[in-house]
């Protein structure tokens, strides 16, 4: 698995258009393009920090080309709602405890290093 951090810069007064246009193209971009998703979460003010995972680099790098023409006008609200839009880490997946809930999970049950108990 693959993921990628994004880091937006919003212009004031533009954060509503671009939270549903961020909204709108992940959709898309799940449905077209094969991601996996994404998380988008508010680091300061104007300042939104997004995690996408995708199956692998490729697929992520490939992305865009089957988008349908609606995409268009969302990917230009989603731009022109930013001041400045960087691509700040390409990862690959080593381990994914991340999940919906909480503990109620058997299959996170391990602790891979259980020197700290009693």
């Amino acid at each position: 698995m693959f993921s990628v951090i994004y880091s937006f810069q919003i212009i004031p007064d533009k954060e509503d258009i671009f939270l549903q246009a961020w909204h709108d193209l992940t959709v898309l971009l799940y449905r077209y393009e094969g991601s996996f998703g994404s998380r988008i979460h508010k680091a300061g003010e104007h300042h939104y920090l997004a995690y996408a995972q995708w199956p692998d680099k490729q697929t992520w790098m490939n992305s865009g080309s089957n988008l349908p023409l609606a995409s268009g006008p969302v990917r230009t609200q989603l731009r022109s709602s930013c001041i400045e839009i960087k691509t700040l880490y390409e990862m690959e997946v080593i381990d994914d405890l991340l999940v919906n809930q909480q503990y109620d999970n058997p299959q996170i049950t391990e602790i891979k290093n259980d020197s700290g108990s009693s």
